[in-house]
């Protein structure tokens, strides 16, 4: 409810329960016989938890573990999160540890009657866990009360703000909200997505944009790409023109230092030449891949990476699903490619994860065909030094994100695949 209504992208949910501590050969004995105690402080790997929290606040990337509750161990595969502009930090000894303490910006108790707080481990250790009622009601007698009554009430004292009734409390929940919106105000990370999407009529568009001249021969391949009617041929034949004029666009801004050449005349020229070490051009797949070749041409021998990003159905949030980047890309001026940008949640995600791979930010260059105001915006107020470029700036975003008056489905235009099933956006079924 809380993560609902501070209506914040990159949110990340952190759960102590991922960080058990991995069990020895008597320990899961005595836990298959119910006779571990998992309630004590000693169960869980806070070095790891406060590494990973310092990571995640860093903004920077984390491999979480992820604890099977049926054998009592960690599975193979981990999970990967990265940094969030807000991190929820959720377990029964969240306050138990010092160090931990420190790391909290708001201590949140929820107090909750006993009676309920036995029924709801009745309910969810017979029927997720498949334990045995005889078995649930002896370790809560064991352990569990005990524990509650020795480490875990205890903290509240510690706590913010204690919520009692949980969820039930809509008062406690807006204060809550309330309170993390003025922090976020403070710090300048904010995130109202109805205000970005009418950024544009109480601020200008950012100085890290720069548009392409909208001279009528581009004005004219706009007018060709947009129009419904024009064939698939004539759509890419024209995208690829506009990608080669914002490539070449785009590399006016790399920084050029003074050179003298000697000319076959043997004369001296004083000229420029390009100061950095290497140029990277990144996609965000499906559809920042066709803007590759486009880059290869006027690029010689440019280094290529590849990024998936898809959104949670269940989160609303974008996801990391596949990378592919160069080695050693933290020397290197990048070139991240994305044809539509409507939110701009996929391109400031990928944005983190050249962040994450030490990229510094003012050596990021954003390149897209067409972007809305609400993305622009977005990108910018995330990160201030990248440089956005693009042929053209439409106003608006409709209620499912679409860029208005648009391109359509970039991808599905360019490569001919039908649309996706409920008849959305590829760019926007992982809103860009």
């Amino acid at each position: 409810m809380i993560i609902e209504a501070l209506d914040v992208p990159w949110v990340v949910l952190l759960s102590m329960d991922s960080f058990y501590k991995v069990l020895t050969t008597q320990q899961q004995e005595q836990a298959a016989h119910n006779n571990f105690n998992f309630d004590h402080p000693d169960a869980f790997d806070f070095d790891l938890i406060v590494s990973t929290l310092k990571k995640l606040k860093q903004g920077k990337s984390v491999k979480v573990p992820v604890y099977d509750f049926t054998t009592h161990s960690r599975k193979k595969d981990w999970k990967t999160l990265y940094g969030a502009n807000v991190i929820i930090f959720e377990g029964i000894m969240a306050f138990a540890d010092k160090t931990l303490l420190e790391l909290l910006d708001m201590k949140i108790f929820v107090d909750t009657d006993s009676d309920i707080r036995l029924v709801r481990r009745l309910r969810r250790d017979i029927s997720e866990r498949g334990r045995d009622i005889e078995g649930v009601i002896k370790q809560y007698n064991k352990f569990v009360k005990p524990a509650f009554d020795q480490y875990i009430q205890p903290t509240m004292r510690v706590a913010d703000i204690v919520v009692p009734w949980g969820s039930g409390n809509t008062v406690a929940i807006d204060l809550i909200v309330q309170h993390m919106h003025s922090q976020l105000e403070e710090r300048k990370l904010r995130w109202d997505m109805a205000a970005l999407a009418s950024a544009h009529q109480c601020h200008p568009l950012p100085r890290t944009l720069s548009v392409l001249k909208s001279t009528p021969q581009v004005r004219g391949m706009h007018t060709i790409i947009r129009d419904k009617e024009t064939s698939r041929d004539e759509f890419i034949f024209y995208s690829k023109r506009l990608m080669r004029l914002l490539i070449e666009h785009a590399l006016s801004f790399l920084p050029f230092q003074d050179c003298v050449v000697q000319t076959p005349q043997g004369q001296d020229y004083a000229g420029k030449c390009y100061a950095g070490k290497q140029i990277t051009g990144v996609s965000i797949l499906r559809a920042g891949e066709t803007m590759e070749p486009a880059l290869r041409a006027v690029c010689k021998d440019v280094r290529i990476g590849t990024i998936l990003i898809q959104t949670n159905q269940h989160t609303g949030e974008p996801e990391l699903h596949y990378l592919r980047l160069p080695k050693d890309i933290s020397d290197d001026h990048v070139i991240l490619m994305d044809c539509t940008v409507s939110t701009g949640a996929a391109a400031m995600m990928a944005v983190r994860v050249l962040l994450d791979h030490d990229v510094p930010e003012d050596k990021i260059f954003l390149l897209s065909l067409l972007m809305a105001e609400m993305g622009v915006h977005s990108v910018a107020y995330a990160f201030p030094r990248v440089r956005i470029i693009t042929t053209a700036v439409d106003k608006r975003v409709n209620d499912l994100f679409r860029i208005i008056p648009g391109i359509g489905n970039f991808g599905d235009r360019y490569f001919g695949t039908d649309a996706a099933p409920d008849g959305s956006d590829e760019e926007e079924a992982a809103p860009s």
